[in-house]
């Protein structure tokens, strides 16, 4: 097709997008409407041209033009048809034009994503699929190229559906009869039955999982090798991923298509698990302030599950020794003090903090509420590019003490109201799309844990240790959001204060502590500095450790605020429900809550398993309020008005 060329009068040609063997794509605009929009122009041509072909492909074309209608009008995810059309016996269609890139743009050969980008990826995809299957539709080539990341707002959109292609393939037999002569589909991403032409809708979820393969590995499909007993997909060895992630996985990707996942619903579901039954809705909450209490709304009726993904961590490395933290540490705390005197015992009373210090003239050291606050003096590193430590300085911080009972404390640190630029700029390395827009919030303030609530801690107030890393130092895993607040309201009865989530606002407000760098180390981040899998790294830092576990809570260096593993460690939920990004979010440092149904929660600060850049200070993630998982914790707030 000529450039320039106008197709009915009113589709003029601008240039060709792509070519392959089931026709040609182009770029064009529509010269009948205002301002010529721009839209795509899809050309198809039978294989055969008789008579009896084309009245057979005709009737074909309709068909898949009408399911694409309504699918497309049904879901801002996939492209809108605006029209369909037949000219001397080749058939084109009229979609709307998808601004962005394709995910081979972000799945490339040789590069491997975290286990949290590629789970949230397959969330994604499997959510747009989940509309397409509940019409028994299947699309036949899922594939990176196929799925676009929409530039406006980062969705997932799902183009070139292979019914369509399907037409170009269309032949008569001599017994006069129709057939196709190749199957529809990409070589790696194509089951066996849809290679038999026989596709199911499982035959979807076989490429969808084998697109994760692809981006935890870094291995294109075709160069995984297969069992040549049964036909399995061997890629265990080139991922690094969890036990539980890893066997949906093998489970989208089964050779027989009865032992998938039927659906994408299905999928979906076994990646995101499902929310606990609502209960009934509680009295309306009074209009929240800067720093809301928990409501009776936030701690009874629970929603559930962006880049990147929590994922379902398996027991790894379960012997794997502690020991190996206690030679490399670079902070030690000054006499007097111990890093973890809050992590809760109940077989020796914890260390005292220094000896408590006020000024007179400072409103912050002023007791509030009954409350005596104490001083902590501690160590604050800066780190070049390469992760060597280029400053130390030295710091302290206000905080007061919660006995918690048999030798458990809590400590709170106060951290004082600010101004500070939420979310990553543009040019940070392995941003993220929802970490922005960067806006300013001012953020009143309040006294967050010290550490992560720990095993001890967890104890004392709910009586249980639900964590798969036992330790009474360590922090509690394996809890829910609905788990974490029901210890704050736990713990607000027993102290007479309230204690909640933190808001992610406040989250990441903590985090920074006054730094606009990726970390609060600086520029980036090494093992010696923070709890994370070590075998990757970020800017310029050198490999380290991956402990595949747990460590004990204060081990490693502060912010300036004098909180401890606010990188690392495990995963720590906020209040909010999760949005795709910060346009219209608070500027108040309140959390933001949904009038609908959003399943979603907040989780920052990544954890033992993951790569150094989804510990980030401006990293986000989310999950079920139902979701526990051994590398998922929290840490409590409370604000104590003067």
């Amino acid at each position: 097709m000529l450039i320039g060329a106008i197709l009915r009068n009113r589709y003029k040609i601008i240039r060709l997008l792509g070519s392959g063997g089931f026709g040609d794509t182009y770029l064009a605009e529509d010269v009948d409407l205002p301002n010529h929009p721009v839209c795509v122009v899809k050309h198809l041509k039978p294989k055969d041209s008789s008579l009896s072909t084309l009245q057979i492909a005709r009737r074909l074309f309709d068909s898949e033009a009408q399911t694409l209608y309504r699918l497309g009008n049904n879901h801002d995810q996939i492209p809108r048809l605006f029209a369909h059309f037949e000219e001397k016996g080749e058939f084109y269609l009229v979609q709307e034009f998808v601004d962005g890139e394709d995910l081979s743009r972000e799945i490339i050969p040789g590069k491997r994503l975290s286990e949290s980008e590629v789970k949230k990826l397959l969330q994604d995809i499997l959510q747009v699929l989940a509309i397409v299957h509940q019409q028994n539709i299947i699309h036949r080539d899922i594939k990176p190229q196929n799925l676009m990341r929409r530039r406006q707002d980062s969705k997932i959109v799902l183009i070139d559906f292979g019914a369509v292609k399907e037409i170009s393939t269309l032949v008569m037999n001599a017994q006069g009869q129709s057939s196709f002569t190749v199957a529809i589909g990409t070589a790696g991403y194509m089951p066996s039955e849809q290679a038999n032409s026989d596709p199911k809708l499982a035959s979807d979820i076989y490429a969808v999982g084998m697109l994760g393969i692809h981006a935890l590995t870094g291995l294109q499909p075709h160069e995984l090798p297969k069992d040549p007993t049964n036909g399995e997909v061997i890629w265990r060895n080139w991922a690094n991923v969890s036990e539980n992630t890893a066997e949906i996985l093998t489970k989208m990707v089964s050779y027989h298509f009865n032992q998938r996942h039927r659906t994408a619903t299905d999928a979906l579901q076994a990646l995101t698990p499902a929310p606990p039954p609502q209960k009934p809705a509680p009295a309306p909450r009074q209009k929240p302030q800067p720093t809301p209490p928990i409501s009776s709304q936030q701690s009874s009726t629970p929603d559930i599950p962006r880049r990147r993904v929590i994922q379902t961590m398996g027991l790894l490395g379960v012997g794997f020794g502690l020991a190996i933290a206690a030679e490399r540490l670079l902070f030690r705390p000054n006499a007097g003090e111990s890093p973890i005197i809050d992590a809760g015992t109940t077989t020796t009373p914890p260390e005292p903090e220094p000896p408590i210090t006020q000024s007179p003239t400072s409103k912050s050291s002023t007791p509030k509420q009954g409350l005596t606050l104490q001083t902590s003096q501690f160590e604050v590193v800066t780190v070049d590019v390469r992760g060597n430590i280029a400053n130390r300085r030295n710091r302290q911080a206000k905080y007061f003490v919660e006995d918690l009972g048999g030798g458990v404390t809590l400590n709170m640190v106060q951290i004082p109201s600010g101004t500070f630029t939420m979310g990553s700029p543009a040019g940070e390395k392995e941003r993220s799309s929802d970490e922005g827009p960067q806006h300013q919030v001012t953020v009143p303030e309040f006294f967050m844990g010290k550490y992560e609530v720990t095993q001890a801690q967890y104890q004392a107030i709910m009586g249980n240790n639900p964590s798969n890393f036992k330790g009474e130092k360590r922090p509690v895993e394996k809890v829910s959001w609905n788990d974490a607040v029901e210890f704050c309201k736990k713990l607000s009865q027993r102290m007479g204060r309230t204690y909640r989530l933190p808001s992610e606002a406040e989250w990441e407000y903590a985090c920074r502590a006054g730094t606009t760098t990726p970390f609060y180390f600086g520029e980036t981040i090494t093992s010696d500095l923070a709890n994370y899998n070590g075998t990757y790294t970020y800017a310029s830092a050198s490999k380290g450790q991956y402990r595949q576990q747990t460590t004990e809570v204060g081990i490693f260096p502060p912010n300036a605020f004098g909180l401890y593993d606010m990188h690392g460690n495990v995963w720590e939920w906020c209040q909010d429900y999760y949005h795709d990004n910060y346009q219209g979010a608070p500027t108040n440092g309140s959390a933001w809550f949904n009038d609908n149904d959003n399943q979603y929660r907040l989780l920052r600060g990544g954890s033992w398993y993951n790569d150094p850049e989804n510990c980030r200070s401006a990293f986000r993630f989310r999950n079920g309020a139902d979701y526990r998982l051994d590398g998922i914790g929290f840490r409590v707030v409370s604000v104590v008005p003067a």
